[in-house]
């Protein structure tokens, strides 16, 4: 029988597999996703400090102080989709209005039409990060309810994350085409960025992903059930949970150490290792080639082994990988490219892992409470991450200008500046792949744990 065809009762998962068609037809909104991180992260950032000169701080703060903003809204956005009761679900109708808000903040904040500044930064900030947070809270929790067995999350999990990469991948390869492209139809580079055709990519594929996913996967609630009540205590009281505080932490852990990388990548290649726009484009897409079959290979180790177990050994291969950066002599395509393909191979799987451990916290709190608390689970997930990225942004553009390193395109810096910016990149992600690592000593929520509160989430819901 087709999944697909198979409505929910009330706010229970579907039992039966997604066909494959189906499954990539809702992880689609993977590729928006996968492109967005890539292309703030790395490029955005660069751009409003390099090109438009608005300075290391003053951009670092920007995006910083944004992110602790909307880690306030997460919470609320998560509250409301539990509460949401329509006919065609609760989440689908979140991830089909996400387009209204991240497609206007999108353009603008890609393809600014004038002279920019702070105050237009952090204004398209916040429509941008409204946007992306109804998109990831809304998906991500449409997601925990779709599989219901514990591998099952494995699968749908990895197949996003996938997609998010391949996102990812994409769009690096637009600054190589770019040039070409506006050749190809006689118009001057002037005539729009690099960085403004990401933006046109991203509408593009958020559009088909949005359409994708609300077209192809189940979704049907009961308008007659009751909307739970939920309140700020509630949110302290998952947070205190055991098996939540840990993947809280762990999110904000594992969400640093590539956050902090991603956002002085540019920096890194340019001044320590001595590559320019296009080579060090083309050795992040290997990154995020590799991270695509790490994140099928992780997915599929995570069945057999545990997500948790599997997790905690991804991070530290991923650590000892980074350490190789510290002595990484000047120059050497060769071994960037090796690297690059280690690292990303470990990095691809973070995601899909701690996502497909929150779903199965937000069974072990529907038994435990009555009620599901999935939007609520996946808003502080969100929200750590958020906090990961704030910090990895702001934190590291100010230590760049500790140590006496300048961001401008023409900018000459020195050798103590430019070893500092190697020790800034290459450090702190070590430290937090590996206290990453120790969130889940001790961690309970295992496959046979999880076997026996299905067991009695069915016993209570099939009884008369």
């Amino acid at each position: 029988m087709d999944a697909t065809a198979t409505p929910f009762a009330g706010d229970r998962p579907v039992a039966h597999r997604l066909s494959g068609a189906a499954l990539m037809g809702f992880a689609s909104p993977g590729l928006c996703i996968g492109a967005i991180s890539v292309a703030v992260s790395v490029y955005l950032t660069h751009y409003y400090a390099a090109h438009f000169g608005l300075g290391l701080s003053a951009v670092g703060l920007a995006f910083m102080a944004l992110r602790f903003a909307d880690m306030l809204v997460d919470p609320l956005l998560g509250l409301a989709m539990d509460r949401t009761r329509t006919s065609l679900g609760r989440y689908r109708v979140w991830l089909a209005a996400s387009l209204v808000v991240l497609v206007p903040g999108i353009l603008m904040l890609f393809d600014p039409p004038g002279r920019v500044d702070a105050v237009w930064l952090v204004g398209w900030l916040a429509v941008y990060y409204l946007g992306l947070s109804m998109v990831v809270l809304s998906h991500a929790a449409w997601a925990s309810v779709i599989a219901a067995a514990y591998h099952e999350r494995s699968r749908v999990f990895g197949a996003i994350q996938m997609l998010s990469i391949i996102g990812g991948a994409l769009v690096l390869v637009i600054p190589t085409l770019h040039d070409g492209l506006l050749a190809s139809v006689g118009l001057a580079k002037t005539a729009i960025s690099a960085v403004g055709l990401m933006g046109v990519f991203i509408v593009a594929v958020a559009a088909a992903g949005v359409a994708l996913a609300v077209l192809s996967a189940p979704e049907q609630l009961l308008t007659g059930v009751a909307a739970p009540a939920f309140g700020l205590r509630d949110y302290v009281q998952m947070l205190f949970r055991p098996d939540m505080g840990r993947l809280v932490a762990a999110e904000f852990c594992l969400t640093l150490g590539p956050g902090w990388m991603s956002a002085l990548y540019l920096f890194f290649m340019r001044d320590v290792m001595g590559f320019a726009l296009a080579p060090a484009s083309l050795l992040l897409l290997v990154y995020f080639v590799s991270g695509v079959a790490g994140a099928a290979t992780m997915s599929a180790v995570a069945r057999r082994f545990g997500k948790h177990r599997t997790l905690m050994v991804v991070s530290v291969l991923y650590a000892l990988g980074l350490m190789s950066l510290l002595v990484m002599p000047r120059g050497l395509f060769a071994g960037m490219f090796a690297q690059m393909a280690y690292v990303g191979f470990f990095a691809g799987s973070f995601p899909l892992l701690t996502r497909a451990m929150v779903a199965d916290v937000g069974d072990a709190v529907r038994l435990d409470l009555g009620s599901p608390r999935n939007g609520l689970l996946y808003s502080m997930v969100t929200t750590s991450q958020k906090f990961g990225v704030a910090l990895s942004i702001g934190v590291s553009f100010t230590l760049l200008g500790w140590v006496g390193y300048h961001a401008g395109e023409t900018a000459v810096n020195t050798p103590d500046a430019v070893n500092g910016l190697r020790l800034v990149f290459v450090i702190v992600p070590i430290v937090f792949a590996l206290l990453g690592t120790l969130c889940f000593v001790g961690y309970a929520l295992d496959a046979r744990r999880h076997d026996q509160i299905r067991s009695a989430l069915e016993a209570r819901e099939s009884a008369p």
